[in-house]
């Protein structure tokens, strides 16, 4: 058990410092003009045009760090730091997004997994905390309470797994798109790599924390039922 908490901390202070060196990624970035003046939103209709979507809208939203794709309604939501301003964190990150757009639009596999567990993981993010604690406290009399806690967890578990190669995919389209298109040249491609490889890092420090706690629950149940 000790190497447990051992563990889970590590993922804290891991997850802490990716956090913090992505919020220093986009201060950075965000002072560098990709050279052609175009914004966040200027970019985001080009990759999509480029690509041949033409469906897909381009707003944005209020916040830091809250840009993404919605698959329901079509939409590339472009964070307030991004939307207007002509940054290479600005060009990268709205890149991103339009991957996404493109995933769609390409059917990708692991987007439409992932979109088919958005409601499975809403209905189980809401009620595994109560299942979950009701399982620990009433562990004596009705065992299988846990375990149908650990199976929601586990579900949100499986989403962060699944997320992962959506959003690197979704880079990597970004980061050739933007190469061949122009928008980065062979100094400041670098930076956008730079920008989109930070944020994929907080993914997959969030997966491996969901992981360790789906394993923590598990160790609850099966040291419980010995």
């Amino acid at each position: 058990m000790m190497s447990y908490w051992v563990l889970f901390i590590g993922i804290a202070v891991a997850s802490w410092l990716v956090q913090m060196n992505l919020q220093n990624k986009f201060k950075k970035y965000s002072k560098i003009p990709t050279g052609n003046g175009m914004t966040g939103r200027d970019v985001a209709l080009k990759m999509l045009h480029d690509n041949g979507i033409y469906d897909v809208q381009v707003t944005h939203t209020p916040g830091q760090l809250t840009d993404h794709y919605n698959p329901a309604n079509k939409t590339v939501n472009l964070s307030e730091g991004v939307y207007e301003s002509n940054s290479i964190m600005a060009a990268a990150v709205a890149a991103h997004e339009c991957g996404h757009a493109v995933q769609h639009a390409r059917m990708y596999a692991p987007l439409k997994m992932r979109s088919a567990l958005v409601p499975v993981v809403n209905f189980s993010s809401s009620i595994m905390t109560w299942v979950l604690l009701g399982g620990i406290l009433l562990f004596n009399t009705f065992p299988q309470l846990l375990w149908i806690g650990i199976i929601l967890f586990a579900t949100t578990t499986l989403f962060s797994f699944i997320t992962l190669p959506v959003e690197i995919n979704a880079s990597k389209r970004a980061l050739v798109w933007l190469s061949s298109s122009g928008i980065t040249n062979s100094y400041n491609h670098t930076q956008a790599e730079d920008a989109l490889r930070s944020a994929a890092y907080t993914y997959v420090v969030a997966a491996l924390g969901s992981l360790a706690t789906l394993i923590y629950y598990i160790m609850i149940a099966m040291g419980r039922r010995d």
